[in-house]
């Protein structure tokens, strides 16, 4: 797999150059599911149209030929908050859709209430652009009322509109009576419901309506990943409150996602906590080993110049941490004119001996238009379709050696992993 293979029509050189990433999938997705449902996986068009969309090649010729297989959950597919390409972030039915596609592993991301109760929220103060609280009479308990924008005569924005609501505001009661919306704010609001809006063009609001976007308790995911027969990924998320808030410390906040797992008699093998603070992820080591053991310290690189260099990997691996997960575009590199390959960075953690998990694909709307996007920042040259989505994945797979990937929309990556027989 560490090898690139010239000629993909292979189908021994194919299966050989699979086999090490089928097996580190097979630490998310158990051979044998025992004891769980089985989905019956939809992937819908999206995943033939990027195939279809991609220039001729032998890769695109080997997808081609899986078209008519029945396709099966993979655990190298992540459903990173669900499915929130389409539907409102960590609800139900956010995590149904991604289940359905075949994401074997489901991410909630962990805040806490006022009353310190765990909820799935993607930060702990972006209830006023992914719910639908400053709507509601809650938008009184916001840290940060709505501010609408400030205009200028020629239609610049002199003030953006702002706001700021977090989980700590209110009650776990409170918060559930909220619905989930499409992650966006309108940045010229000058009204409430205009700041609500500004869901990005290649997104959509069809499944934001008053009866759906159900938001989830993390113990309710609990049940919910238990029932859609999904590995789970929880992922602790960094408090903008003042530590110790109302008496909680750091310690008992990740102490307490872990008691939720226990509780549930989830095993620790079906879950795999993240943080990316790494001082959580070594308190698991410590105190909670078998949940430890498989904790993945997340990398919040903004640039190639942020990245650990060999070292600095080298140690996280002395230190016990055993999988490292950081953006997409810090594993690829472009070699020539448009080849795709793998970074210094991807070289440096597999010497390391260090798992890898990638993130998060789908999020950068369409790839033909792409203009300094955070993902791709170090392929974009190499990125010129659509269908060039299916080569990122395959050399994330393939060249990197990835663990898994996170992604909006999980189809494409589980049609790549039963094509290419990863579980």
């Amino acid at each position: 797999m560490r090898k690139q293979i010239a000629t993909f029509g292979l189908a021994a050189a194919i299966g050989a150059s699979m086999s090490a990433v089928a097996d580190k999938a097979a630490a998310f997705e158990e051979s044998a599911r025992e004891g769980r449902p089985e989905i019956n996986v939809q992937l819908g068009p999206r995943p033939f149209f990027l195939i279809n969309d991609m220039a001729d090649s032998p890769l695109k010729r080997k997808l081609q030929q899986c078209e008519n297989r029945k396709f099966k959950p993979s655990g190298f597919s992540i459903g990173h908050r669900g499915a929130p390409l389409q539907f409102p972030e960590h609800t139900r039915e956010s995590y149904e859709a991604g289940a359905r596609m075949g994401a074997g592993v489901l991410e909630c991301d962990v805040a806490f209430t006022k009353d310190l109760q765990l909820v799935c929220r993607h930060a702990q103060n972006d209830l006023h652009t992914t719910t639908n609280i400053l709507l509601t009479p809650l938008a009184e308990k916001c840290t940060k009322p709505f501010t609408p924008a400030v205009i200028g005569a020629g239609g610049e924005i002199v003030t953006p509109a702002s706001a700021e609501c977090r989980t700590s505001d209110i009650t776990l009661a409170e918060f559930k009576t909220l619905r989930g919306k499409m992650d966006a704010s309108d940045r010229r609001a000058t009204t409430v419901e205009q700041y609500v809006g500004g869901t990005p063009d290649f997104r959509t609001d069809l499944y934001s309506g008053p009866t759906s976007g159900h938001l989830m308790t993390h113990r309710e995911s609990i049940e919910l990943f238990k029932r859609l027969g999904v590995k789970m990924t929880p992922e602790l998320k960094s408090p903008v409150v003042p530590m110790p808030f109302r008496g909680f410390t750091q310690a008992e906040y990740a102490q307490k996602m872990i008691d939720e797992y226990k509780a549930a008699r989830v095993k620790p093998s079906d879950v795999f906590p993240q943080s990316f603070d790494k001082r959580d992820v070594l308190y698991w080591i410590r105190n909670e080993p078998a949940f430890g053991r498989q904790a993945v310290y997340l990398d919040d690189a903004n640039t190639v110049a942020d990245l650990p260099n060999a070292s600095e990997l080298a140690s996280y691996r002395e230190q016990g941490i055993r999988i490292w997960a950081p953006p997409t575009f810090a594993l690829l590199a472009v070699k020539g004119k448009n080849k795709i390959v793998p970074s210094q960075a991807a070289k440096d953690a597999k010497a390391a001996r260090l798992d890898i998990i990638a993130w998060s694909l789908e999020r950068s709307g369409v790839l033909a238009n792409l203009d300094g996007d955070f993902y791709y920042q170090t392929v974009e040259d190499a990125i010129d379709r659509e269908g060039d989505l299916m080569r990122v994945i395959d050399v994330l797979a393939r060249d990197v050696g990835v663990r898994a990937i996170f992604s909006d929309w999980p189809a494409p990556v589980t049609y790549y992993a039963n094509c290419m027989n990863i579980r």
